[in-house]
């Protein structure tokens, strides 16, 4: 994510009338459009397409794993596309795990335009592509959302015995983020708008929550409390020194250990 007030916008986005949602969306989301050429793709990454329930085709990124049973959802944050995670996509896939990484509509190349219920339709549909049309029984599904991807993956987790949910960086809701950082004014206009810490509760399986401790963007805190609500076998890593943005590339030993751990203690 870009800055505080970029999330702040982002979870406010369908707080306001619909005539102002198209603004607000503009003002939320930073889709790039610019991925890499297919030929300039890693040899083991494959580009798939899926329809969501309301007609839009989302791209995505396939790393095949043939030894595995396996595979791993990724959600990346609200700036960029998927394209600007392979290098995520590889490191997990070398955890001897199936990769499938989504761009949101209006990202990458992905139709549509990005909404709070657009990117919940979008993962949706990945989930249901992995199951229905790659064949992955849900049990062998460990889903994974960074920042705003979170909330997808949290919010696609609810009331399914999944294999496995990765939370990087969460927030609580809307309404809690306002009063976090200075806006508390605008809470009572927040109504259930990413409302993880609802949600959380519905999730059963097993849970990773990893949150950097010098994060201004989303505060410590909100991670804390979501993995304190979740009701699943549950383990929380707070990585010192870390911000929102470094997780994965300065931090990346702390980063990466505990997600290898996981997927291994899950399998």
């Amino acid at each position: 994510m870009r800055s505080k007030i970029s999330v702040t916008i982002m979870i406010l986005s369908t707080l306001f009338i619909s005539g102002c949602n198209s603004l607000i969306n503009h003002m939320t989301f930073h889709p790039d459009r610019g991925v890499l050429p297919a030929e300039q793709l890693p040899a083991n990454v494959q580009d798939v397409c899926f329809k969501t329930d309301d007609g839009i085709e989302i791209h995505s990124y396939y790393l095949e794993k043939p030894s595995s049973r396996r595979i791993l959802i990724y959600f990346h944050g609200n700036a960029g596309n998927i394209s600007h995670r392979l290098t995520d996509l590889i490191k997990i896939h070398s955890f001897n795990i199936n990769v499938l990484g989504v761009s949101y509509r209006g990202y990458g190349k992905s139709q549509g335009k990005p909404s709070e219920d657009g990117i919940y339709k979008d993962g949706k549909a990945a989930l249901e592509y992995a199951t229905r049309v790659l064949g992955y029984d849900p049990g062998n599904v460990v889903v994974l959302g960074r920042s705003i991807g979170a909330s997808v993956a949290i919010h696609i987790s609810q009331n399914i015995d999944l294999g496995g949910l990765i939370l990087v960086t969460p927030l609580t809701s809307a309404k809690e983020y306002a009063r976090a950082t200075g806006l508390g004014w605008l809470s009572p206009l927040a109504g259930n708008s990413f409302n993880n810490i609802g949600k959380i509760g519905n999730v059963v399986c097993p849970t990773l929550v990893v949150h950097g401790n010098k994060d201004n963007v989303v505060p410590l805190d909100m991670g804390r409390e979501v993995f304190e609500k979740s009701v699943a076998e549950k383990r929380f890593v707070e990585i010192e020194g870390a911000g929102h943005n470094d997780l994965s590339t300065t931090y990346r030993a702390m980063y990466w250990s505990p997600i290898h751990e996981f997927l291994v203690d899950s399998e």
